[in-house]
């Protein structure tokens, strides 16, 4: 066996004679260094010098061996150009060195890959360690069964088969995202076993995620309150009739200036709203506003005590007395026109009590009947309050958007559990798409955005310029090859 020496010249900056470690390797004509070597304590990974040379053992196809075993820190590699002479049965390498202005490798990742960027992989492990989420399911992980029930929403697969089939064509993008091949009867049985617990912590986890990205000092949180039924079919008989549908309710608590969810509860659909609208925690200075359906006078009192308030419309049994007109100084709005406004007090014969100033606000859409709104909120203008209520509608609409445009009118299982699953993942993958459209400043609208993301899931682009054609014709001329690529000169 042969020796090869050769000598690695200092970095910019570098004393002669410091220490650096480095391992090397050729092939053919190129030359890969690893400047980042996960101990410098392994016997193939040497102290060098700037002076001093490395002798390594050279194969007999005049090749060097394989570098050790141990893998390195993950990372770019900064490289240079490489001149090297040969000296008999030496190769002399000189002039080597890492930059740290040009990567070595040029990579683009998937759409898919970009999406999933903002799940933190050590918080999401956290999440999984204390749901024990992979207690009877290791061999397919939590990761893979949330990045298969995305891909499900945003690919639109309509069945298990479905989705096994297009997720394990593309197996070429499966090792940067960090799961493996799909297995029909696997992804079933996690669906029926995996707690839910495990998504619903990487729904908060997001949703935090993008309130902190919009969230401005001294603006006024607005906090819309409302739920939507869920049929399912006669199969699934678990489900229980409430009167109206036989299926659940999703409870969704939304933010209308950042597009956002903040939170989200699944219930049977025998649920009432209230009792989960009683367990949202209050926060202080904002604006809840929901419809009738959430009448419960102890939880509006906690929501005054808390210093927060409330808008909302009152029940047809609810009787009000007026105490003193408030004065209107604007009548017309959006849509609508103020009848009057007035401060007023429950005048009830029971026992129930309700000891929170009160205001009422008489109203006339442009298009419908008056309407009758009550808040806690003294300071604002009567339009303003009616128009907090008006914007209620937003909540509906990303119910419809969802419904229509993410894939949970078709689940992909017929147990609680995995209905359960596919709903949270739908929201998830909702939440991802109003971060990729913020981060990467995406004009164009929400649904056409979706279903560009849906058409090159698993393409190698970046999400700034999904909605841009590729270039044609540049104008100028490509080099043959990548000037970020290493040669290697004999002289």
């Amino acid at each position: 066996m042969k020796t090869l020496p050769y000598t690695l010249a200092p970095r910019r900056g570098e004393r002669v004679g410091a220490r650096r470690n480095a391992a090397g390797r050729v092939r053919g004509t190129c030359l890969r260094l690893d400047a980042r070597s996960r101990t410098s304590s392994s016997p193939d990974h040497r102290h060098m010098t700037a002076n001093r040379p490395l002798t390594l053992p050279l194969l007999r196809n005049g090749s060097l061996p394989l570098p050790a075993t141990r893998r390195a820190v993950r990372g770019r590699f900064y490289m240079s150009r490489v001149h090297a002479r040969q000296i008999r049965d030496f190769l002399i390498l000189s002039g080597c060195r890492d930059t740290e202005r040009e990567t070595g490798m040029r990579f683009t990742a998937s759409i898919l890959t970009s999406l999933l960027k903002p799940i933190d992989r050590r918080q999401f492990a956290a999440i999984v360690e204390r749901c024990k989420g992979d207690a009877y399911d290791k061999s397919f992980t939590s990761w893979d069964h949330l990045v298969a029930l995305i891909c499900a929403q945003l690919n639109h697969a309509s069945s298990l088969r479905a989705l096994v089939l297009s997720f394990n064509t593309n197996s070429n993008h499966h090792h940067h995202i960090g799961v493996g091949q799909l297995a029909r009867s696997t992804l079933a049985d996690a669906n029926a076993r995996r707690p839910p617990e495990v998504f619903a912590g990487v729904f908060t986890m997001l949703a935090g995620m993008a309130d902190r990205q919009i969230r401005r000092e001294g603006a006024k949180m607005i906090r819309l309150i409302d739920s939507s039924p869920i049929p399912l079919a006669e199969f699934c008989d678990w489900a229980k009739w409430n009167g109206r549908i036989r299926g659940m309710k999703m409870h969704v608590v939304y933010d209308p200036k950042a597009d956002v969810p903040r939170s989200l509860e699944i219930t049977p659909a025998t649920v009432n709203d209230v009792e989960i609208g009683r367990q949202t925690p209050i926060e202080a200075t904002a604006t809840y506003v929901f419809d009738k359906g959430y009448c419960r006078f102890d939880w509006w009192v906690n929501i005054h005590s808390a210093k927060a308030f409330f808008v909302t419309r009152p029940k047809t049994s609810m009787r009000l007395r007026a105490t003193r007109a408030r004065p209107v100084h604007k009548l017309l709005g959006d849509g609508f026109r103020i009848i009057d406004d007035a401060k007023v007090k429950l005048a009830s014969k029971g026992d129930s009590k309700l000891d929170i100033p009160l205001r009422r606000i008489r109203l006339k859409p442009d298009t419908g009947k008056a309407m009758t709104l009550i808040t806690n909120d003294l300071k604002r203008s009567a339009v303003e309050i009616a128009s907090l209520y008006k914007a209620r509608w937003q909540i509906e609409l990303l119910f419809r958007w969802i419904k229509q445009h993410l894939h949970i009118s078709k689940f992909l299982g017929t147990n609680e559990n995995a209905i359960r699953l596919q709903i949270i993942a739908a929201m998830i993958a909702y939440l991802l798409l109003r971060i990729a459209a913020r981060l990467n400043h995406i004009k164009i609208p929400t649904l056409r955005f979706a279903e560009l993301i849906s058409q090159f899931l698993f393409s190698r682009r970046t999400i700034a310029h999904i909605h841009k054609p590729p270039p044609i014709n540049p104008s100028q001329r490509q080099p043959p090859a990548s000037p970020l690529q290493m040669e290697l000169c004999y002289v």
